[in-house]
């Protein structure tokens, strides 16, 4: 579904299927005057089969955004999958599901080679794509496979290519993927590996619904319930869109606060942070998170800052994401367990304890 506000600079002749559109730091702000409106025309199309998620349909676009991947944390029954399928169909984005089990090898994910016999009794290999080559992808209960399989993931979510037997194919765009975690079964489950979960730009939760919205999922129950749901944005918009937010400036004091929130997260030698933090933080933390916090800060806070009609980051978007990009880059100590101090409560004491603007150092 072509957006008429993009035909203004279009050439005269575009393939529907290419993002050949220029954009220039000139023509940028242009563009994305419309994406405020269209972040709440999908937030309420979504909200007609999934109730009560508004912030998350926000964070995933603000991934999508910004070339980034999304992990969804929640227990069974909280419309995890449904969210994503409802963001595909409104995102006019091709979709596939990977249901993630002990079973599951590399190959069932990217694709193998087959032997194929032609007619002439001539034998050649041929490579079938796998599940991966997609434009979204749900990864389900990514948890409950083991790491090689995991693993299959990390070129495509990092380089956007994937590689089998020498050959290496590029992946459609946009390339999301989604994965979702149940957090409370331990038994049968292979928790991601560091590396990986760095991978990810946000870790979204996804908590109990209010009474209210419990009464109206109740009320509105469907079998079918994305039938009538529109697509709000084409390909075309949302390559666009991407591409003129890498045009958002970010001031050296907002860049300066990113940094500073993340270097906080590393404990030093001598008990205290690296960075600013308090001694009773840093002993909950064991490993903090690494540059590419830093880097996801100012990429997302671009995207934040679009959608909400401003074309520049500030330092309440950083802010406002930072639990979203830290939670599970953090990797807390045996005295956060015993002081029942989740991530999410270490990092809102960072960001009570981290000024905005730097305060003079030495």
């Amino acid at each position: 579904m072509p957006d008429p506000d993009f035909d203004q600079f279009a050439p005269e002749s575009v393939e529907e299927d290419a993002a050949v559109i220029a954009v220039t730091p000139e023509n940028a702000a242009k563009i994305l005057a419309t994406l405020p409106a269209k972040v709440e025309a999908i937030q309420q199309e979504v909200g007609q089969c999934v109730v009560g998620q508004q912030e998350n349909t926000a964070a995933i676009l603000y991934a999508l955004l910004s070339y980034g991947h999304c992990l969804i944390e929640g227990v069974p029954g909280l419309a995890k999958t449904l969210l994503v399928r409802a963001l595909a169909r409104v995102l006019a984005l091709d979709f596939k599901r990977i249901q993630f089990t002990p079973d599951l090898m590399p190959p069932d994910i990217t694709g193998t080679d087959i032997l194929q016999e032609e007619e002439s009794g001539h034998r050649e290999f041929e490579f079938i794509k796998g599940p991966i080559f997609t434009q979204m992808l749900l990864a389900d209960e990514i948890n409950r496979t083991p790491p090689k399989t995991q693993a299959a993931l990390l070129e495509a979510m990092q380089e956007r290519t994937v590689t089998v037997s020498g050959r290496t194919d590029q992946l459609p765009e946009p390339f999301l993927v989604l994965a979702t975690q149940n957090p409370i079964e331990q038994e049968g489950t292979y928790p991601l590996p560091e590396a990986q979960l760095d991978r990810f730009l946000f870790q979204l939760e996804v908590g109990y619904p209010s009474l209210e919205e419990e009464k109206q999922i109740v009320a509105g129950h469907s079998f079918t319930p994305l039938e009538g749901l529109r697509p709000q944005l084409s390909r075309r918009d949302i390559l666009h869109y991407r591409d003129a937010i890498e045009h958002i400036p970010a001031s050296a004091n907002v860049i300066d606060y990113a940094a500073r929130l993340v270097r906080a997260t590393r404990p030093s030698s001598d008990g205290g942070s690296s960075d600013g933090a308090s001694t009773n933080v840093s002993r909950w933390i064991r490993w903090g998170a690494s540059p590419r916090a830093s880097q996801n800060l100012i990429l997302a806070g671009r995207a934040r800052a679009a959608a909400q009609g401003r074309f520049n980051v500030a330092c309440e978007d950083v802010k406002a994401i930072a639990p979203m990009v830290l939670r599970h880059r953090i990797i807390r100590s045996f005295h956060a367990d015993a002081e029942g101090q989740s991530a999410d409560d270490i990092i809102q004491q960072l960001l009570a304890e981290i000024p905005q603007a730097a305060t003079g150092r030495g």
